[in-house]
């Protein structure tokens, strides 16, 4: 059988990289989530209806769930619809944004892992976001004729192909593709790519993103004043939001603030990091560049040492205000772009009617941000030295900013429909 197969594998992968696991454990400390749910024993669904079993690893594929979660209850009532992530900040978005439903943390790609798993949830039909496979859920799930579908997907050329393309690794991951019941690509690229890597073609279909239903296309954001008085922000004066950054770009960023105040003294800065765990180190790096850091959680400042009246840096460490942040922006920075980091989502941004700004490195994220980028409503600069610069001109130039975010609205907006499409062929698979 080939779950034994890979569990062996999985256990030889422990064997070898159980240190590095123990330090994994020890710098980003204890998880809240039970053991047991590592191992399968996820909380039970007590009724018999037809069950959806959707899984998001991470806080930018759960926050794409909420289009599908709320189209399969307009649609089909009375079917049960569980969640799971991987991630913590994952588990902890999906948690706020279901408090009802029952959601737990992914298991272990282990077949006694996923037996036990189904053996509680007893899904119907299992929805993958964008690439999350795995061999043993996949094969376990085939073995039990359960239908497992692939919503979002997407699969990038540098990466993920390459690693299913190696050598080693290529039969099993043809067999665990031919397996997939069907596929949602993002467009043609990735539908291409995902027919190279085994599933048949006639089992793809290009539905366009799920992001661009997702994204809110609003105004306003409920509570984003409430934020900018809680932090100090003031809402006659110019705000630049950088959102979703990563390592070695809030350095740059607070580079371009500091030229960007020469010339506009009153520009504020808000600084909003991907992840929960450079909190305390973007914070400390507000202050070694000698700003007064403001953090949303605490709504305390920390002032450098000899500095006197030093301008303040607004630092969003909370989870789930990164929209408040983009209503309140007069300017927008999408992050892990200039760092080769793949970049984040624009499409809230966009959504917002905010005019955007992102680096070259955004190859996670290319067919949003080209189409932007075509549509008028997004810059894409070369490089870091470039970043003040394009800040400028935007902030000089109101007549741009509210074209740029028209357009980029409208960009969003005429690309919706994936939710509908992709909840049609979970449906059909219901029955």
């Amino acid at each position: 059988m080939m779950s034994r197969v890979y569990d062996l594998l999985y256990l030889l992968a422990v064997g070898l990289g159980w240190p590095y696991l123990l330090y994994r454990r020890r710098t980003r400390g204890r998880s809240d989530v039970p053991l047991r749910e590592y191992f399968g024993r996820v909380p039970s669904r007590p009724v018999s209806a037809s069950c959806v079993w959707i899984h998001a690893v991470s806080l930018g594929e759960v926050n794409a769930t909420r289009t599908l979660v709320e189209e399969l209850r307009q649609r089909s009532p009375d079917t049960v619809v569980v969640l799971s992530s991987t991630t913590r900040t994952g588990l902890e978005r999906t948690r706020t944004l279901y408090p009802r439903l029952i959601t737990f943390r992914f298991p272990l790609d282990f077949s006694f892992a996923h037996r036990a798993a189904l053996d509680r949830v007893r899904p119907s039909v299992i929805v993958l976001m964008e690439l999350e496979v795995w061999p043993n859920l996949i094969e376990v799930a085939a073995e039990r004729g359960i239908p497992v579908l692939i919503a979002n997907g997407r699969v990038t050329a540098d990466r993920s192909v390459r690693r299913f393309n190696h050598p080693l690794v290529r039969p099993f991951a043809r067999r665990m593709f031919r397996q997939i019941a069907w596929v949602g690509a993002q467009d043609d690229t990735y539908a291409e790519r995902f027919i190279a890597l085994g599933v048949p073609a006639d089992r793809v279909t290009v539905t366009g993103s799920l992001k661009y239903d997702a994204a809110d296309v609003a105004d306003h954001i409920p509570g984003q004043e409430q934020l900018a008085a809680d932090m100090g922000i003031d809402p006659s004066r110019p705000l630049w939001v950088c959102g979703s950054t990563g390592p070695g770009e809030e350095a740059l960023i607070l580079d371009a603030y500091t030229r960007l105040r020469e010339q506009t003294p009153d520009l504020q800065l808000a600084l909003i990091p991907r992840k929960p765990e450079r909190f305390d180190e973007v914070a400390a790096l507000i202050v070694q560049r000698g700003f007064a850091c403001l953090r949303r959680s605490t709504g305390q400042p920390t002032v450098p040492p000899g500095v006197t009246e030093p301008p303040p840096v607004f630092l969003g460490d909370t989870l789930g205000e990164l929209r408040k942040f983009y209503a309140l922006a007069t300017v927008v920075f999408v992050g892990r772009s200039l760092v080769p980091m793949g970049g984040s989502d624009v499409m809230e941004a966009a959504g917002l009617a905010r005019p955007l700004i992102v680096g070259p490195y955004t190859e996670n994220f290319a067919e949003a941000v080209s189409l932007l980028v075509a549509e008028g409503g997004c810059r894409q600069i070369t490089g870091p030295d470039a970043l003040p610069n394009a800040v400028s001109d935007l902030l000089r130039h109101p007549e741009r900013r509210e074209k740029m975010g028209a357009a980029g609205r409208a960009a969003i907006v005429s690309r919706r429909g994936a939710t509908a499409r992709t909840v049609t062929q979970i449906l059909t698979l219901l029955g």
